[in-house]
């Protein structure tokens, strides 16, 4: 687990809200703080599908940032700066499979529970931190090094300064 503090709270909230930076990640879960606490829970609800709608749109167990971004913008933007807010996003499973064969890993996707990337802001700080998630126990940490390591990459790779802690 690393703790990335976001230099450029304007710029990293428009690619957040606004850009398609995180559009690839999935939605664990978000709370946003303003005149109320607002709560989304991103696990789908699979019977408000029809089978049909779930093969042909792909649907899995969480939301897409993508479909939920537009919601979570209209509860931010405004004259005020919202008090908080905390996102925790996880990779998709296509993602981890790339990961893993990017990072060289030996490790079995389905013993991955998740790969997250939880955004803090809060007291005007804005931080990234890493998480990771097995279903199985070990002692070997380059799974969680490799993680922290591609998350900040990821930052890099998208002009998003940061510093560690």
């Amino acid at each position: 687990m690393v703790a990335l503090k976001i230099e450029d709270l304007k710029g990293f909230t428009s690619k957040l809200f606004v850009g398609d930076v995180f559009d690839q990640w999935l939605l664990r879960e978000a709370t946003i703080t303003t005149f109320n606490v607002f709560t989304i829970d991103g696990r789908i609800r699979h019977e408000y599908y029809t089978k049909q709608e779930m093969e042909e749109n792909s649907i899995g167990r969480l939301s897409p940032w993508k479909t939920i971004r537009p919601i979570c913008f209209s509860l931010v933007k405004g004259k005020k700066l919202p008090g908080s807010f905390h996102l925790t996003f996880q990779l998709s499973p296509a993602g981890q499979e790339r990961f893993l064969k990017e990072a060289q890993l030996d490790f079995p996707a389905e013993q991955i529970g998740g790969l997250y990337l939880n955004v803090r802001y809060e007291d005007h700080v804005m931080h990234c931190v890493t998480g990771t998630s097995l279903n199985v126990f070990t002692l070997d940490k380059r799974m969680e090094q490799e993680w922290d390591q591609a998350a900040r990459q990821f930052l890099k790779g998208q002009k998003i300064a940061f510093t560690e802690g």
